[in-house]
């Protein structure tokens, strides 16, 4: 149940730093070059959810026993 719950913590970071990512992407149209997006996405906090909440769910999965 303990890793249930964590798989779904993970996939929520993940989803709301995917989101986050795709929203500054609106940055783009404005003029702004994709080193300044890359630059800019590695200074937010916010952005990093994705990274550990694909972290989170890996670690899960494989911790996850296998009764086949």
């Amino acid at each position: 149940m303990v890793l249930l719950i964590l798989f779904l913590i993970g996939f929520g970071l993940a989803v709301s730093g995917g989101v986050t990512i795709i929203a500054y992407m609106n940055f783009l149209p404005v003029g702004v070059s994709w080193a300044d997006y890359m630059i800019f996405v590695a200074g937010r906090p916010e952005c990093y959810f994705l990274p550990a909440g694909i972290l989170l769910m890996s670690i899960t999965l494989f911790r996850h026993p296998n009764n086949l």
